[in-house]
């Protein structure tokens, strides 16, 4: 049955369950790609911590995030469509030629349909998605940091080509600037283009630490241990071995505080705001219809 949902509310109800069966898919498949071609992988945020405090999702999260070093990053950017099956999962990451409007890489599963508000007048891949976040050397000299993290808010700016959803004022804020004072495409994927190259320069194991400069301001500030890093322990999640980064603990401490506590209520809530979901259509069947619309005051609305 093609069970159709208007917002995150309604698909809360009876369909939260089969959306992270299909983010489960994804992963699944995911880390099949990153075996056979010897890459390193972590969950990550939510993801993480769902698999030590649930084994699993949390209960009322809507996706899956996981990290990668920058070398591995790198690398399954330039293999993923010689070693994939593109004809469901497609990497998708922002270049010059397309912008996915979105910092991070991102596992689309081209099958289903999951169309967020931000993307109702964006031409890119609608379905269900896995967000891949790179993790970076952090330099030890406090100059190269400080540069470092001046071509991190370039790059956190320009990078989308919009403002920001559900970031931090500093993000936000820095992004309206930047906009606003570069009205030129050409010009703006010049700056993040080169300030993404001078961020990542440092190399992930070259120093003490490693920093993750894609995401939330207080994310790129932090610093954790690279030994942390370097090797990975299993946990279970809904029923998969999968891996998280050796410093699992105080990785999630400084960041989420205590995470195995859980939030009041008033926060278990998914978090993403869509426009239209159908878990078992492929999104190319509702262009037109619910993103890049045609008529906005003829399409049919739930």
């Amino acid at each position: 049955m093609n069970k159709e949902y208007f917002s995150i509310d309604q698909m809360k109800q009876d369909g939260l369950r089969q959306l992270q069966l299909k983010c489960l898919a994804i992963l699944v498949y995911f880390k099949e790609i990153c075996e056979k071609n010897n890459l390193t992988f972590y969950l990550a945020g939510g993801t993480a911590i769902g698999a030590l405090r649930h084994r699993g999702f949390i209960p009322w999260d809507d996706d899956v995030d996981v990290f990668m070093p920058r070398p591995d990053y790198e690398k399954l950017t330039r293999i993923w469509n010689e070693v994939a099956d593109t004809s469901r999962y497609v990497f998708c990451r922002s270049t010059r030629e397309v912008n996915y409007h979105h910092h991070a890489a991102s596992i689309v599963d081209i099958t289903t349909t999951f169309i967020e508000k931000r993307n109702v007048n964006s031409d890119i891949p609608q379905g269900v998605m896995m967000d891949v976040i790179p993790l970076d050397g952090c330099p030890d000299s406090k100059i190269k940091r400080f540069f470092q993290l001046y071509n991190a808010l370039k790059f956190a700016a320009l990078n989308p080509q919009r403002l920001p959803e559900n970031k931090s004022k500093k993000i936000y804020y820095a992004t309206k600037i930047m906009l606003s004072a570069v009205r030129s495409k050409h010009l703006r994927d010049s700056i993040w283009i080169n300030a993404e190259k001078h961020m990542i320069k440092y190399g992930f194991y070259n120093n003490q630490n490693i920093t993750e400069l894609i995401g939330e301001w207080h994310g790129m500030i932090a610093k954790h241990p690279l030994n942390d890093f370097v090797s990975t322990v299993d946990v279970s999640f809904e029923g998969y071995k999968m891996p998280l980064m050796r410093g699992y603990d105080p990785y999630l401490r400084s960041v989420f505080g205590d995470y195995m506590q859980l939030p009041p209520p008033e926060k278990r809530v998914p978090k993403t705001i869509i426009e239209y979901a159908n878990l078992n259509e492929p999104y190319t069947k509702y262009k037109g219809i619910y993103y890049l619309r045609k008529n906005v005051n003829s399409q049919p609305k739930g």
